[in-house]
């Protein structure tokens, strides 16, 4: 017999918020799940328009009273103390970012219950962004920047990039991403992830023990990984110092993945050449921090990867994807694992 009864989806939007996400006010339209939107979205889905009864909030101004027959829950962050209580008929959540560290560690997460990421909605972004600040790198912008602003002219030359050595450090969707747009250039290209395997486009890949070995190689990095128990710190002033002098740096993945202090100090000795850093802990980044004044570091407002026109239109298409594949009883896309934290 055909049930009638629509699946309860509670989309969760943020109000600007320099202790949450999104902090501040520019985002919070770049990333507000709206009916307009969401109408938008399912037109692309016409086998799910009778099957799904939306529910549109801000904050947790409606939130608990949702819940308590909300079968889906769309969000950045929610309250998950007592979320099999509060929410009893909950199936699945889809956190709308690819990095879910604010939600652990994820002993709060029911058995019955799975969590899904956004991977994939920052990759297009995100790996023009990659491209550009390499070549920024190479073509010496940060020195540059730094020179027309002291009002100095110095003519810093630069060479064609092809056979310099990036190494990709989290080789996800957005260092992938990276990773391919460089080896367009003619770039060796060297991937550390936890697993290591192969990828194509990618010359070397190693795992995230092999790490030292590789570090001393690498003309240019780019960090995309997750803060994680296993990334935590993952380029300290040790790793630091196992880098080729002059080498540049562009973190994308999360502030507490690299050793700021450290990348401070070998900015100031030169041993590190420039870097492009758009992640930061605490964010926005304090007007006192010594990051805005350090030479040759360009400070980015964390616009790598989120793409102000199609960011939520995408994340809308992976839940409708994911809809059907919960229709059909099928696994989920971008599946959690909350022991390791993405």
């Amino acid at each position: 017999m055909k049930s009638d009864k629509k699946i309860r989806v509670h989309f969760k939007s943020n109000h600007a918020n320099p202790d949450s996400f999104p902090p501040t006010i520019e985002g919070e339209n770049v990333f507000a799940m709206t009916k307009e939107r969401f109408d938008k979205a399912i037109t692309n889905y016409p086998d799910l328009i009778h099957k799904i009864e939306p529910i549109f909030d801000w904050d947790l101004d409606n939130f608990y009273e949702s819940m308590k027959t909300a079968e889906v829950l769309v969000c950045w962050d929610f309250p998950t103390e007592n979320l099999s209580e509060i929410a009893p008929n909950l199936k699945w959540i889809h956190i709308i970012g690819a990095g879910v560290e604010h939600l652990c560690p994820m002993d709060w997460v029911p058995e019955n219950v799975s969590v899904v990421n956004n991977r994939g909605v920052h990759s297009a972004k995100a790996g023009e962004f990659g491209l550009m600040s390499v070549l920024m790198l190479h073509t010496h912008i940060p020195e540059i920047v730094r020179n027309q602003q002291s009002n100095h002219w110095e003519s810093l030359y630069s060479s064609p990039i092809v056979g310099k050595t990036l190494l990709v450090i989290g080789v996800g969707n957005i260092g992938y991403a990276a990773a391919q747009k460089c080896k367009l250039l003619g770039m060796n290209v060297i991937g550390a992830s936890r697993h290591g395997k192969d990828l194509d486009d990618i010359d070397q890949m190693v795992t995230q023990d092999e790490l030292d070995e590789v570090l001393p190689l690498a003309d240019y990095i780019f960090m995309s990984t997750p803060n994680t128990k296993e990334t935590y710190n993952l380029l300290d002033k040790r790793r630091q110092s196992l880098m080729k002098p002059g080498v540049g740096i562009i973190n994308v993945g999360r502030a507490a993945t690299m050793d700021y202090d450290a990348l401070v100090d070998n900015l100031n000795s030169g041993h590190i050449k420039a870097a492009i850093i758009d992640v930061f802990d605490p964010e926005p980044l304090p007007s006192d921090s010594k990051l805005w004044t350090t030479p040759n570091l360009m400070v980015m407002p964390h616009i790598s990867a989120d793409d102000g026109d199609t960011y939520i239109p995408l994340t809308l298409d992976l839940v409708m994807m994911n809809m059907r594949r919960y229709i059909a009883h099928e696994g989920l896309n971008n599946l959690v694992n909350p022991e390791l934290g993405y």
